[in-house]
């Protein structure tokens, strides 16, 4: 099918909960996606953070065949070595002990609040249920990560939402020690705001939020599903602070472009996780574990953390000069690694378009933030290809 064929069914389908980018995508290489009509674009947004080591990866492509001719999926009722080395892969990249896999960010998401719940009460005996947020966070569109989630928009219609659920105004830590009582069981967090528009955590609220949880007998846990598996320079974005969260989710870049999500915690928080207390049953089968696995080697093996870090850097120079040289269109720059946003000082859908056209797929987030997540094995060429087109594109807009 050509485009408008792909868009005619896709109209008449599916549901219509997504604004489609006008754009059918029917093949992809490294950092290219193609139309089925053989335009090529540059992909900066990587499936939203996702495929980090870029499309149709032959180290990937290659495990993927090899692992569907032994074994893809059993279920969680069998021992499966692909899963056992994956998590020994995965917890070697941070301080935590203990790992649930299941299929996705919010499942993730929802794993760590029902663990934080379970803990307080089984582990602790302790009557502690609530989880406080922050404003403009985004934590995943079930029930309870959408309430968890504090931006009101993507709440409208699905009321009543979940009890147990705070969330206080972004960076204020007076608010946070004020909202937390003997009824806390958890603070849930991001390192860097995503669907917020790139908007990171203040470090003296950082480390002020991870001491004061400290100090309540709160747990941290720090949602990396968009921040990790070496989007930010290190491998988890808490480690640039120096942080140790009781709990870490992850998902989104975890297994190349499949379906994969983890919940993290340490060995005492563990204890909120006995036989039959959660389960999935498709979360960390065999296939996926064994690309996930993949995916941290060639992270490690290649070192794709600093090549982000460097690349943020180079990239941070080319749009610092088109904010100085665009004051009236620019509002601010925010880069870390190779999770960068751009914020303009109006709606920037006609920058956004105007990118696409020039065959540059990004993201437009919060209205007026030019959002790039691109895959960690982007050139420094083609990001100052990029940086050229948005200083063509502000310039005759």
């Amino acid at each position: 099918m050509n485009s408008e064929e792909i868009q005619k069914c896709d109209a008449a389908a599916l549901c219509r909960t997504y604004a489609r980018y006008p754009l059918a995508v029917n093949r992809g290489q490294g950092t290219r996606l193609f139309s089925p009509e053989g335009k090529v674009y540059t992909d900066l947004l990587a499936g939203i953070a996702v495929c980090n080591l870029g499309h149709s990866h032959p180290e990937l492509v290659e495990v993927i065949c090899a692992q569907a001719k032994k074994l893809i999926h059993v279920s969680n009722l069998f021992y499966q070595e692909e899963q056992v080395e994956l998590a020994k892969k995965l917890l070697g990249t941070c301080h935590l002990d203990r790992v649930f896999f299941c299929n996705s960010g919010a499942e993730a998401n929802e794993g760590a609040i029902k663990l934080a719940r379970r803990y307080m009460r089984e582990g602790r005996g302790q009557e502690r249920y609530e989880i406080i947020t922050v404003t403009g966070s985004f934590h995943g569109r079930t029930l309870a990560t959408l309430t968890a989630t504090g931006q009101d928009k993507i709440k409208t219609g699905f009321g009543p939402l979940p009890e147990g659920f705070v969330t206080v105004p972004f960076g204020d830590l007076d608010a946070m020690k004020a909202a937390m009582n003997d009824r806390t069981a958890a603070v849930l967090i991001e390192m860097i705001q995503g669907e917020g528009g790139v908007k990171p955590l203040p470090e003296d609220y950082a480390r002020g939020l991870a001491a004061l949880c400290a100090e309540r007998g709160v747990l941290l846990m720090i949602d990396e599903i968009q921040t990790g598996v070496g989007r930010t320079g290190k491998f988890w974005a808490h480690q640039h602070l120096g942080l140790r969260p009781d709990v870490v989710t992850v998902a989104k870049g975890l297994a190349g472009g499949l379906p994969m999500g983890a919940v993290m915690c340490t060995e005492e928080v563990s204890k909120g996780f006995p036989p039959g207390s959660h389960g999935t049953t498709f979360g960390g089968n065999a296939l996926i574990s064994a690309v996930a696995k993949k995916v941290i080697e060639i992270i490690e093996r290649d070192d794709l953390c600093g090549r982000a870090a460097r690349l943020g850097e180079h990239l941070r120079g080319r749009l610092a000069a088109l904010r100085e040289k665009f004051p009236e269109r620019i509002a601010d720059v925010r880069v870390h690694g190779l999770m960068v946003g751009i914020e303009l000082t109006s709606p920037g859908a006609d920058v956004w378009k105007a990118l696409l056209e020039k065959g540059f797929v990004l993201n437009l987030t919060q209205d007026t933030v030019l959002r790039l997540l691109p895959p960690l094995v982007i050139t420094e060429e083609e990001l100052d290809a990029f940086a050229a087109a948005l200083e063509a594109v502000l310039a005759t807009a």
